[in-house]
């Protein structure tokens, strides 16, 4: 009899505790992929999944208000990428401020914090454009927004630190963002952002050129500029001929002339934005003895003789739009160049805009976010280049700021980067963002001298070279 009580009792607590993992067994939900998972977010679709070894990497859609004050009013389709690496890594949200590259890319946050990385297309560009059009909904209040929806439907499936990021206009789209939305991110990276607080002062670009690398560079760049313009008529003459065998038109800008001296107005900027001082050996050093050849090829190569086209300039008429209306453009001087060469100086946002669409300058909106950064920077970087002409005018921090840092890459142009900071400064910087993601090791926490990324670097995925880009715009 006791053995038999002994054995019912026995198989009593098997069966309560084969119950009991059963049930816990059965509150486990069953591991779900991770393109199943994007895809169960309301509104997001997939347009392609592309291959690259240890992430997975999708292009999607995600549907967006035209109008977040009133999203009963029509949506439109944007385009997002995600470069999944793991649920438990944190994740980097990227934005160029202009399209989004369709194929599998790392900035350097990412590689840094070994992570996830969220990258969006600016609204309005193209595909990401609401039809019909309706312009007055492209501010930097209304980007923020989409960015601000994107990271609340995809934080429910990256649930670890965020840290946004951007480079010139993603810089400056980044630092938008955590102006309206400070609560979301738990860290910025903003790379060469421009600051243009009140657009109609832009003295200090003039400063900048009057110093920047080497007079004998600067001479020579200052001499081709002009020799462009002395030999005008000849070398108008070669832009006919180049624009009618590739069918370009000059509509928006207002004709062929008006496009030219635009490029070669932007030479001596392009020059700085995208080259480095060792570049000066390739710009004529004799432009009065160079060809009507040598200066052509030097202007086109560096500014674009394609550019101010009207197939040149459609790409970017969501950002010349937002120049003219909230981001400002800078206006420089030309000491070098005699008045009677020069009919239109360097241009505004206007120009570069079909004219159906209206514009108006809201001259409030950077000085608001200038103020916020100085009063309210939390966990923000700025990097940006000792040679880089959109430098001129920076963010800076105020007595408000907390753990925020403003560092500059010595000899580096628009693609300047954390890597290219002087040593210490690259550790500390380094150490930040690896903190702000909640992934730096004891090592680093204990001394930041010790701060390097967590992923080694891949050079068909990190981005390191300064994306070519038109000249005259960040």
């Amino acid at each position: 009899m006791r053995k038999a009580l002994r054995w019912l009792l026995a198989l009593t607590v098997l069966i309560g505790t084969l119950s009991t993992a059963q049930a816990a067994t059965a509150a486990q939900p069953e591991a779900t992929d991770i393109k199943d998972r994007l895809l169960s977010i309301p509104g997001v679709s997939l347009i392609q999944e592309k291959p690259y070894p240890g992430y997975r990497y999708f292009v999607l859609n995600f549907t967006q208000p035209v109008d977040h004050r009133h999203p009963s009013k029509g949506t439109f389709q944007q385009r997002i990428t995600v470069l999944h690496k793991d649920v438990s890594r944190p994740t980097v949200f990227h934005t160029g401020g202009y399209s989004v590259s369709t194929n599998p890319g790392r900035r350097e946050p990412t590689q840094i914090v070994d992570g996830n990385q969220v990258s969006m297309e600016y609204r309005f560009f193209t595909p990401s454009r609401p039809e019909p059009a309706d312009w007055s909904k492209l501010d930097i209040w209304q980007a923020a927004s989409d960015q601000h929806r994107i990271f609340r439907a995809l934080k429910k499936i990256y649930d670890k630190k965020w840290i946004s990021t951007g480079g010139s206009k993603g810089g400056m789209t980044a630092t938008y963002y955590e102006r309206f939305y400070p609560r979301d991110m738990d860290g910025v990276v903003a790379y060469v952002a421009p600051n243009d607080v009140v657009n109609k002062e832009d003295s200090a670009y003039d400063r900048f050129f009057a110093k920047v690398g080497t007079k004998e560079c600067r001479d020579r760049l200052n001499a081709v500029q002009r020799e462009a313009l002395v030999r005008r008529e000849p070398l108008e003459k070669k832009y006919e001929a180049y624009a009618a065998a590739e069918g370009f038109t000059f509509d928006t800008i207002g004709g062929l002339d008006r496009a030219y001296e635009a490029v070669v107005l932007d030479y001596v900027w392009g020059f700085w934005q995208y080259s480095l001082l060792s570049d000066c050996d390739t710009i004529p050093a004799d432009a009065k003895t160079a060809t009507d050849d040598e200066i052509w090829t030097s202007i086109d190569t560096i500014s674009g003789f394609s550019f101010y086209t009207d197939q040149g300039l459609s790409p970017y008429t969501p950002y010349y739009y937002q120049a003219g209306t909230q981001l400002g453009a800078p206006t420089i001087h030309f000491p070098h160049i005699e008045k009677k060469y020069i009919r239109y100086g360097y241009q505004p946002p206007r120009n570069f805009v079909p004219r159906d669409i209206r514009m108006r300058f809201q001259p409030f909106a950077m000085p608001d976010v200038d103020a916020w950064v100085k009063h309210n920077a939390r966990h923000m970087l700025f990097v940006y280049g000792e040679n880089d002409p959109w430098g001129a005018e920076p963010f800076r921090l105020g007595r408000g700021a907390k753990d925020s840092y403003v560092f500059t890459a010595p000899g580096m142009n628009h693609g300047a980067n954390v890597a290219g900071l002087v040593a210490d400064e690259k550790a500390l910087a380094t150490a930040r963002i690896l903190n702000w993601a909640g992934v730096a090791p004891p090592k680093v926490q204990a001394d930041a001298t010790q701060a390097k990324p967590l992923a080694k670097f891949d050079a068909k995925l990190d981005v390191r070279d300064v994306e070519r880009e038109p000249t005259l715009r960040p």
